[in-house]
């Protein structure tokens, strides 16, 4: 089996919780001035994508609002008192 690289000293490992050794490796790269996002499964890299860091901004606040919109919907949920739907079922 091949050994994963190491990280560059800036960078961090997210595990897939559906496990099977499946993660998302974020590293910077300032001499080439790019973000390399790398998925990951049994230490073998499956892909990359190389983000130029000028587009870093315009993830970051995605993730930002789409955190916001999820913390909002769990928020409303929480003041029904009401459950998360099944999974497979539709809402509403």
């Amino acid at each position: 089996m091949a050994q994963p690289r190491p990280l560059p000293r800036t960078g961090a490992v997210y595990l897939d919780p559906r496990g099977e050794d499946r993660s998302l490796r974020v590293s910077w790269h300032p001499e080439a001035d790019v973000v390399v996002l790398s998925l990951w499964r049994d230490n073998l890299c499956a892909g990359t994508f190389r983000l130029s860091v000028d587009e870093v901004p315009d993830l970051i606040a995605m993730l930002r609002t789409g955190l916001t919109e999820a913390y909002a919907v769990a928020r409303d949920r929480a003041e029904r008192g009401g459950a998360l739907p099944e999974e497979g079922k539709q809402a509403g």
